[in-house]
């Protein structure tokens, strides 16, 4: 950041008095411009045994499989926002049923924010930002072609998940290999 959103002057890193890390601060104002992670929401819809995924038409991770997910808009909730996507991406209408996975990503500034979900019907087809749309079972998902750790990691867990017969809510962080 180099100018204020407030003043459009410039702005300078430094530690502003009372906090302990360095912000964006206006140097003719004194705006302090905080910069915060962005949520990233989105669902593992399933239909009987099987889970929707998308093939990626966009950039980053163009042509890879990921469930449908995106980042957050302002005034909504992380289910809408959840929703939405798989709406976008998949023209998929589904029921929220619980929260399953919150992932950190800190060396990108991203949350993830996973729902499973119930598919309500079969009327998906591959929406602006996918080349398609399929259902996989376990034993097709084609984990070579995922595009993004959060995305394997939700998916494993939700397949041991359902071989116990029990849905945990998992809390976790993936930092860089």
């Amino acid at each position: 950041m180099k100018f204020c959103s407030h003043c459009g002057n410039p702005v300078s890193l430094r530690v502003p008095p009372g906090d302990s890390l360095p912000r964006h601060v206006c140097d003719t104002c004194d705006v302090i411009h905080y910069q915060n992670p962005k949520i990233v929401a989105g669902c593992l819809p399933v239909w009987e045994d099987r889970v929707l995924l998308c093939r990626r038409a966009i950039e980053p991770r163009y042509g890879l499989w990921t469930l449908p997910a995106g980042f957050m808009e302002n005034d909504e909730t992380t289910e809408e926002a959840a929703a939405r996507e798989a709406l976008e991406e998949a023209n998929a209408r589904l029921d929220i049923v619980s929260l399953y996975t919150l992932i950190s990503l800190p060396h990108v500034n991203q949350v993830y924010v996973m729902y499973r979900a119930r598919l309500l019907d079969l009327g998906f087809s591959a929406g602006a930002e996918s080349l398609e749309v399929r259902l996989f079972s376990e034993e097709e998902i084609p984990w070579e072609k995922l595009a993004f750790r959060t995305i394997e990691q939700t998916l494993q867990r939700f397949f041991s998940d359902r071989a116990r017969g029990e849905f945990r809510v998992y809390s976790s962080a993936i930092r860089p290999e």
